[in-house]
């Protein structure tokens, strides 16, 4: 399993440690990832994913899951995250067409 985020895409950076002498030594700058069940209303079920803290923040500050992932480029998604997009994306143009038209006078 990859340590990369399934919706900001955010992964392992490699940099130096620096000692106080200045020796440099690489190491690994791994993100904050933590598996959360998160609820889509949407689709009306508890979606499992591996995302990082601040994608966390991010769902929350845009109003719920489904509004921030289809906000968020493909790009960015994982194949897992894609999926749930699109099943999104067609559940909100089924329940647009469902509903009845007002008809104006």
């Amino acid at each position: 399993m990859s340590k990369q985020c399934e919706l900001t895409g955010v992964k392992i950076s490699i940099g130096n440690n620096v000692s106080h002498a200045h020796n440099k030594t690489k190491r690994d700058f791994t993100p904050n990832l933590q598996k959360k069940n998160i609820y889509s209303d949407i689709l009306n079920q508890m979606v499992r994913l591996k995302i990082s803290t601040k994608a966390l923040k991010s769902i929350e500050s845009a109003g719920g899951f489904d509004k921030y992932i289809i906000d968020v480029p493909n790009k960015k998604l994982s194949i897992k995250a894609l999926k749930i997009k699109k099943a999104i994306k067609k559940r909100t143009i089924s329940s647009k067409k469902e509903q009845p038209k007002e008809k104006k006078k």
